[in-house]
């Protein structure tokens, strides 16, 4: 049963069909809702994503883009959308950004630059990682599959990564990480096993010339060999300022999504990421034990794996199952 809830709370049923015709109000305001931790509004949550999900599936293309502070995200991104806009595909964007110490929020960065204020099919949504070590918030997961509802591509940013911080290849469909020039960075994901993450690899600051290719080719002699028939990463040089390369990385992710439908693995990794969002939620929350009450990691993922129930709703009924062994009264009235 749906609890009642305050008047300027939209209806969640309504809320899902107005997010699928691309409403921007109305996909601002289901992101709101899923921002809210409140009780009542997961339950509500629950209902308008239930809803997206019994929707036919859509060809749309989840992109993660990662990579240290200051390689230029940001300005790719933005390079990015003015590719897929001339293509006539629409575009949301997930941009998350370091916490404010004093409210919590994001805070902006670089957003100005990507904003696109006369073109209604770019959405672009600034979201706190609330010391997430990932790179991502908490809601980056249910969020994304909001917009994937109403938008041709999702671009999911990250707040910037160090050495083990590659949340977001859990939640996109192809993960692009951005390098900078004779930043030393290949070498220590080389050390950390970054390498063997990102789909794709790309090289900003390509005008820099020589510092650049030679970045480039440091990453190229980094990447590991992948058996045949497995997608081998590539590494693309790119300018955001003077649009080199960055049409001919918007193919390389095409032809990723590409491979993906073409040995039937889209779907299958979608319903892993969202596995193991649910995984680490409940972690955080309940610690290796409450995971232990549940069977253990492998199992629960393994159950997830089998069923075809949307994340928020599985998410919260493992949250009341860990309650009543606890014996919690919060499991008794949840």
């Amino acid at each position: 049963m749906i609890p009642e809830a305050p008047a300027y709370w939209p209806d969640p049923a309504a809320l899902a069909d107005a997010v699928a015709l691309r409403d921007r109000g109305a996909i601002a305001a289901a992101l709101n809702l899923l921002d809210d931790r409140r009780q009542e509004a997961r339950v509500r949550a629950s209902v308008l994503m239930n809803r997206l999900a019994a929707r036919p599936s859509s060809g749309a293309h989840v992109i993660g883009i990662t990579g240290p502070p200051g390689s230029g995200k940001s300005s790719l991104s933005s390079a990015l959308i003015g590719v897929w806009r001339e293509a006539g595909r629409t575009v949301g964007v997930l941009a998350v950004d370091p916490s404010s110490p004093r409210t919590g929020g994001a805070l902006l960065g670089d957003r100005i630059r990507m904003l696109r204020p006369d073109d209604d099919a770019v959405f672009i949504r600034s979201l706190a990682s609330r010391g997430e070590l990932g790179g991502l918030s908490p809601e980056a997961g249910p969020m994304s599959l909001v917009m994937l509802a109403a938008f041709d591509v999702v671009v999911v940013e990250t707040v910037g990564i160090g050495q083990s911080e590659v949340d977001v290849a859990e939640l996109a469909d192809t993960t692009c990480c951005v390098v900078q020039p004779a930043s030393g960075d290949a070498v220590q994901f080389l050390k950390s096993g970054i390498m063997e993450v990102p789909d794709l690899f790309v090289v900003s600051k390509a005008d820099l010339g020589v510092l650049a290719e030679r970045t480039a080719r440091e990453l190229k002699g980094a990447i590991p060999r992948k058996p045949e028939g497995e997608w081998a990463a590539n590494v693309t040089l790119v300018s955001a300022t003077t649009g080199t390369g960055v049409a001919e990385l918007a193919r390389g992710f095409d032809a990723h999504r590409a491979w993906l439908d073409a040995g039937g693995q889209l779907g299958d990794r979608r319903r892993r990421h969202q596995a193991r969002w649910i995984l680490k939620r409940l972690r955080e929350e309940f610690g290796v034990h409450g995971i232990e009450r549940l069977g253990g990691g492998d199992g629960l993922i393994k159950e997830l794996l089998r069923e075809r129930v949307p994340p928020l709703t599985r998410h919260e009924e493992l949250r009341k199952r860990i309650l009543s062994l606890y014996g919690s009264p919060e499991g008794e009235r949840t």
